[in-house]
């Protein structure tokens, strides 16, 4: 259906990079799930009423907040689309990443104000009137929602969408509350007592706990993750596939939202490499990334020392002794001046989750201690360097 919906209402709907035909999948999404959910808050909240039951009227109102979230989602996906200006050069794509944390808000308010509710009916019980009919007609409301879901999922995948990502899992959480809602309005009807007032206790605890959840992923995405796996996989193939460039280091990705993302690498090449053409050939692996992963890149050259079994056997001395100190560390950009009472051993460590800085330090000078142990001779100079691939 969902398709069928795309193919019909927007141009060139496979073309799923241009900015455009992106945005009309957030909004053709947005739209659906309004219509679909605000004809849920009206059907739940007429059911919830005439049987008396705050579990099925606190779901009912869950259902208009997705409508609100929809319409954020609408909104944002149009100003995230808007060219990149003076005050914003990178463009304003980070847009649809506040636009779910907005969402994420309405749904932690929503399951506040649900609790609040809930908490008042245990206070004042009143008894559900068991309808089978409005049973079914909520059961009914269960499969309209898990088709939300496909859709959503569909749109999220197809244009790598947080928000649709966001309300789809917004859309299962539904099928989960509402299917919760269902039993215990079944079961209630058996027992002495009214479990209605803590069953909608259960499902704002729900929704507060989903809307926590998707507010903390966001605020992640807004501070700056790792890249994917897949992304640094992806990138480094593309670079390593040049004979020229013998090792990679520093790779730095900044995500300013879908289709607005930036790298930095830094590129070890041959120190007696022609640097006319290694510059032809980083121009040419810059423009081969922005081709296949639409990555905006800025390679660094280094030089090193290749082929010479003299500067090898020290770097790989010097490695050793970082591992014994610290096993998950790695070095670069290496290199020595050497002299007849001293030699100078340069480089940057890299110690990924070391703790403290005052760790770090201790580390550091233990690594320091552990090289001089080999020969007097060797002075380090040694350079703390961060890894932002998360690796």
């Amino acid at each position: 259906m969902i398709k069928f919906l795309a193919k019909t209402f927007i141009k060139d709907s496979e073309n799923v990079t241009d900015k455009n035909v992106r945005k009309n999948y957030s909004v053709l999404g947005g739209a659906v799930g309004a219509v679909c959910n605000l004809f849920l808050f009206a059907l739940k909240l007429a059911v919830g009423t005439l049987m008396h039951s705050i579990a099925v009227t606190s779901d009912a109102f869950n259902n208009l907040s997705d409508m609100g979230s929809c319409l954020v989602a609408i909104i944002g996906a149009g100003m995230s689309t808007r060219l990149p200006d003076r005050e914003h050069p990178y463009g304003h794509g980070r847009i649809e990443y506040i636009s779910s944390l907005i969402v994420s808000f309405i749904i932690l308010l929503v399951g506040f104000e649900l609790f609040k509710s809930s908490v008042d009916k245990i206070s004042n019980p009143e008894n559900v009137i068991f309808s089978l009919p409005m049973v079914i007609i909520l059961a009914a409301s269960v499969l309209v929602k898990l088709w939300m879901y496909f859709c959503y999922s569909y749109i999220a995948k197809k244009i790598n969408s947080t928000v649709m990502k966001a309300t789809a899992r917004d859309s299962i959480n539904d099928v989960i509350s509402t299917s919760t809602v269902i039993l215990a309005t079944v079961i209630g009807s058996f027992l002495p007592f009214p479990i209605d007032g803590f069953v909608g206790i259960a499902v704002a605890a729900y929704i507060v706990w989903g809307g926590y959840n998707l507010a903390k992923e966001t605020i992640d995405l807004l501070l700056g993750t790792p890249p994917s796996r897949e992304t640094i996989d992806s990138l480094s193939k593309i670079i390593m596939s040049r004979e020229e460039i013998v090792g990679i280091h520093d790779l730095m990705v900044h995500d300013y939202g879908p289709g607005r993302v930036f790298a930095s690498v830094h590129a070890e090449v041959p120190d007696d490499s022609n640097m006319v053409h290694i510059h032809e050939i980083i121009d040419d692996v810059e423009r081969q990334i922005l081709s296949e992963t639409g990555i905006q890149t800025v390679i660094h050259t280094d030089p090193i020392t290749v082929n010479n079994d003299y500067v090898d056997g020290l770097k790989a001395m010097v490695l050793e002794c970082a591992q014994e100190i610290f096993p998950n560390c790695t070095i670069h950009d290496f290199r020595i001046t050497d002299g007849e009472n001293r030699i100078n051993l340069i480089f940057d460590l890299v110690l990924t989750d070391a703790g403290k800085p005052s760790e770090r330090d201790r580390i550091v000078d233990d690594i320091k201690k552990k090289i001089i142990g080999r020969d007097e001779r060797f002075n380090t100079v040694i350079t703390v360097d961060e890894d932002y691939s998360g690796r």
